[in-house]
């Protein structure tokens, strides 16, 4: 079984607005990502930074018009939020992976509006754990981690996470450094994402112009990304 995670707890201070809700297509991204990830893992796990958050979402995610609903079968959407404030993504892993059920888990900021399901299969893979890995983490050119776009043994991560916690450590940098790694260069993943857009996010007014203009030019991204989801159309159950 695979999980995957949306970590949307985050306060946007730089664009100014919530990113999970931001609309593309008359639909929130947060649905536009869901759709994406449900396609790559079997169970998504959606952290808000507070129970408050986490309901608002929830109510916003479980609306029909937003989600496909033409499948029998029935995926589960969860919600739960930071366990401790004010730590970041050290926190929403710590939170998300402890609810997924999953061995390995794919972890993703909310702000990845051309998420390429492709290409988290392929990290998926690379996780190997029989070469001894715990972790499949993409590495930028000048050797930069993309730790909210990378997959992890759950246990493993969580564990990690909770150790940092309890130093008052924030960095998402240190939790993974307790990991067996499989550093995947960018280039590795280009076959799948030719344009590497999967890591493009949305940090200011200019990222989230410039996503708007992409998203016409790809014509929409539900049809831009077609064959990269093995099976876009699944309805959804939603609990808190």
């Amino acid at each position: 079984m695979r999980s995957a995670l949306i970590l949307a707890g985050g306060n946007s201070h730089r664009l100014g607005m919530e990113k999970a809700l931001l609309e593309f297509d008359g639909r929130p991204l947060i649905c536009w990502m869901a759709d994406t990830l449900l396609s790559a893992a079997d169970e998504l796990v959606v952290v808000a930074r507070d129970q408050e958050h986490a309901k608002r979402l929830a109510e916003i995610v479980s609306d029909r018009t937003l989600l496909d609903q033409t499948r029998s079968d029935r995926i589960r959407i969860r919600f739960t939020w930071d366990s401790v404030s004010g730590f970041g993504p050290v926190a929403g892993l710590e939170a998300g992976l402890g609810m997924a059920r999953g061995r390995f888990a794919f972890a993703a900021a909310c702000d990845l509006p051309f998420l390429n399901g492709m290409v988290i299969q392929r990290l998926f893979e690379l996780a190997d754990p029989g070469r001894g890995y715990e972790a499949a983490v993409p590495v930028q050119p000048n050797g930069y981690f993309e730790p909210l776009h990378s997959v992890y043994e759950g246990a493993k991560m969580q564990a990690s996470c909770q150790r940092a916690l309890e130093r008052g450590e924030r960095r998402i940098h240190v939790p993974l450094q307790e990991l067996v790694v499989n550093r995947v260069s960018k280039e590795h993943l280009l076959p799948m994402d030719p344009e590497l857009l999967s890591f493009f996010n949305l940090n200011t007014r200019e990222d989230l112009e410039k996503a708007r203009v992409l998203w016409q030019e790809k014509g929409k991204k539900a049809d831009y990304f077609r064959n990269t989801a093995s099976e876009r159309n699944r309805s959804c159950r939603l609990s808190l």
